[in-house]
């Protein structure tokens, strides 16, 4: 069977980092000190994460391309020979005289959680300059690939990447934190997007309105937004324990959480996991509601496991989870997934 798109290419954070888990579930203060316990567990940056499980996921059918920067130390070969263990295509992951990008995770004993990333790090030295030497492998496959513009690099670098996509037909999909929203709003670039995945607090500032406020109400908001400026992207927000929702062309769907057995150990990575499932769902060719549901799978998955990347997330693991949930998955999604079922 054929894929819908036969590669993925996305600039986005590369990096690693630490994790804390904080004592005491009260929002963390301006001027507060706490005790934190640091955590034996391996943390990675946006894109790598995102990079990685499609890579596991869709095998060598379609190769995933990150574009980014990782500094000239430890940490950077640490990244690139991960990333190359994977199967990713490192050609156009350039060495930078800044130090890789680095990022503390903190966890309420609650699973909640935030992160901080260093902003002077070779991941904010990506240009839309390094995006454009990508250019031929979008003329090669033109009409045919996934674009993935993720927050950590400039948000220069992620419009020069739409706009090649916008160029060449590709599939366009976006995501964005709440400092960058209205950066991305003014930018014009809301114009030439297909999908925005967000979680509820980034949706909620995107919408502009409160992240209490009931899922549905704030998805309503940021639809809202979009129609405002022309937009016609679908749409997917992601609620932790709430499932997630994916709208598209006037329909909501609702998909909830998924125990993937063995408790939550971690919910760090599991939006960027969940987004992975999003972006194999669209290579295989299956709608946004049913590509939304299989990302629940995956997400699923990933909260057993304390790293932001859990060794142990395979086609495999996938299928049999989907199967003790008496889930079908599409002849598309099982023909994606390495050939596995056809």
């Amino acid at each position: 069977m054929t894929l819908a798109y036969d590669i993925v290419v996305g600039t986005g954070g590369l990096g690693t980092g630490i994790m804390l888990a904080l004592e005491g579930n009260r929002t963390l203060g301006r001027e507060e000190s706490r005790p934190a316990q640091l955590l034996d567990r391996r943390d990675y940056c946006k894109l790598h994460i995102v990079s990685h499980y499609v890579q596991r996921l869709l095998g060598p059918r379609a190769p995933v391309v990150p574009v980014g920067k990782v500094g000239d130390d430890e940490a950077g070969r640490f990244v690139l020979a991960e990333m190359r263990a994977a199967g990713l295509d490192t050609s156009f992951v350039a060495t930078s005289p800044c130090p890789t990008l680095f990022s503390v995770c903190f966890l309420y004993p609650d699973g909640d959680g935030g992160n901080l990333t260093t902003s002077t790090s070779a991941s904010a030295e990506v240009t839309a300059a390094d995006v454009e030497a990508v250019q031929e492998l979008f003329r090669r496959h033109r009409g045919r690939g996934v674009a993935l513009a993720l927050p950590e690099v400039p948000l220069q670098a992620r419009i020069a990447l739409l706009g090649l996509a916008t160029e060449h037909h590709w599939l366009r999909v976006a995501a964005v934190v709440p400092d960058e929203v209205e950066a991305l709003r003014n930018s014009g670039a809301l114009a030439q997007l297909d999908l925005l995945a967000l979680n509820v607090e980034e949706a909620a500032a995107f919408g502009r309105t409160s992240p209490d406020a009931p899922v549905h109400d704030v998805v309503d908001a940021v639809v809202d937004e979009l129609g405002a400026v022309g937009c016609t992207a679908g749409l997917v927000v992601t609620a932790g324990g709430r499932g997630s929702w994916s709208w598209e062309a006037g329909r909501l769907v609702h998909a909830p959480a998924v125990d993937g057995g063995g408790g939550v150990v971690s919910t760090a990575g599991a939006g960027d996991a969940h987004l992975s499932g999003l972006v194999v769902g669209l290579v295989a060719g299956v709608d946004l509601a049913t590509a939304n549901a299989f990302a629940a799978l995956v997400s699923g998955l990933k909260v057993r496991s304390p790293h932001t990347i859990d060794p142990d997330l395979d086609v495999a693991a996938v299928v049999g989870l989907a199967a003790r949930l008496d889930r079908s998955l599409p002849e598309e999604l099982l023909a994606a997934l390495g050939g596995t079922g056809t």
